[in-house]
C-alpha cells in the first residue's frame, strides 16, 4: 500500500483528438505514472508504462475510433453501456487482451472470462474480479437489475496503488470488506445501482483514500458530498461521469 498520494488534475485535456476533451488525473506510481482519463458514465481509460487500458468503452460516451488502441480492455458486465461491440471493435488491435464476464463474452465474441472471485495477471498488474450485484433495486418483474454471479467489479493492483472499479453494483458485503484501497470508483445511477446513502455507507466501511462517484446519471452528487462532509480521511473527487 502506498504511503502517500500526489494528484495532478489536468482539466479538459485534449486527448488524441482535437474534437474530444476529457478530464484526466495523474498519479505517481514509483518512478512511473498512472494517468486516468474520465471518458464518461462508466467508461475510463488508464495509461501505465506505455500500455493503454480501456474500461467499459461505450460509443455513447466517445468516438473511440479517435482514441488510442487498447493493450487491455476490462468489461464489468454485458449491458450495452458497458459491453459495446462497436466501441470494443474501435479500440481493439492485434494483441489486445480482453477480460470480461461470461455474458459479455457471449456478446463480444472473444476474450478471457474472469468469474467472481478469480484473479489473473496482465503483465505486472494483478486483476481480481469482485462480485457486483444488486441487493435492493429490481426490475418491474421482480428480478434484480444485476443478479449475483453475472457481473464483476475489478480490483487492480498497479504498483503500490490498489484501485477498485465498481461497475454496476450496490454496497455489497464483498465491497464493504475491501482493505487498503487507494482509489475507488463507485456507481450512483438510480435505479440501477446505488443511492448516495449506499455509496456513503460503502465508503465509510472500506475507506478508500480517494472516492470518485461515477456512472451517476441524474443522481445529485451534492447529496453524497453532504453525507460525507464530516467524514475525514476520504477525499471525494467529482468528474464529468454522468
Amino acid at each position: 500500500m502506498m504511503k502517500y498520494l500526489v494528484i495532478s488534475l489536468l482539466s479538459l485535456v485534449p486527448f488524441f483528438t482535437y474534437t474530444q476533451k476529457f478530464e484526466q488525473d495523474v498519479f505517481p506510481v514509483g518512478e512511473d505514472e498512472l494517468a486516468i482519463t474520465f471518458i464518461g458514465h462508466g467508461s475510463l481509460m488508464f495509461e501505465y508504462k506505455g500500455d493503454v487500458i480501456h474500461i467499459d468503452p461505450s460509443s455513447r460516451e466517445a468516438d473511440y475510433y479517435k482514441l488510442s488502441k487498447a493493450d487491455l480492455v476490462l468489461i464489468t458486465h454485458h449491458h450495452g453501456d458497458h459491453a459495446d461491440p462497436v466501441a470494443y471493435g474501435q479500440v481493439r488491435k492485434d494483441g489486445t487482451t480482453l477480460i470480461q464476464t461470461q455474458l459479455a463474452k457471449e456478446k463480444l465474441g472473444d476474450g478471457i472470462v474472469l468469474n467472481n472471485g478469480e484473479k489473473t495477471m496482465y503483465k505486472n498488474i494483478e486483476i481480481e474480479a469482485i462480485p457486483a450485484y444488486n441487493l435492493v433495486h429490481k426490475r418491474n418483474n421482480g428480478e434484480f437489475f444485476h443478479p449475483k454471479g453475472c457481473c464483476n467489479s475489478y480490483l487492480l493492483n498497479i504498483g503500490e496503488l490498489r484501485i477498485f472499479i465498481g461497475g454496476d453494483t450496490e454496497n455489497t458485503p464483498e465491497m464493504k470488506g475491501l482493505k487498503a484501497i487507494d482509489i475507488a470508483f463507485l456507481p450512483m445511477n438510480l435505479p440501477y445501482t446505488m443511492t448516495p446513502e449506499m455509496v456513503a455507507a460503502a465508503a465509510k466501511a472500506f475507506r478508500p483514500k480517494i472516492l470518485y462517484p461515477y456512472h451517476y446519471g441524474s443522481t445529485n452528487v451534492d447529496d453524497l458530498l453532504e453525507l460525507m462532509e464530516e467524514e475525514g480521511g476520504i477525499e471525494i473527487r467529482v468528474r464529468k461521469m454522468k
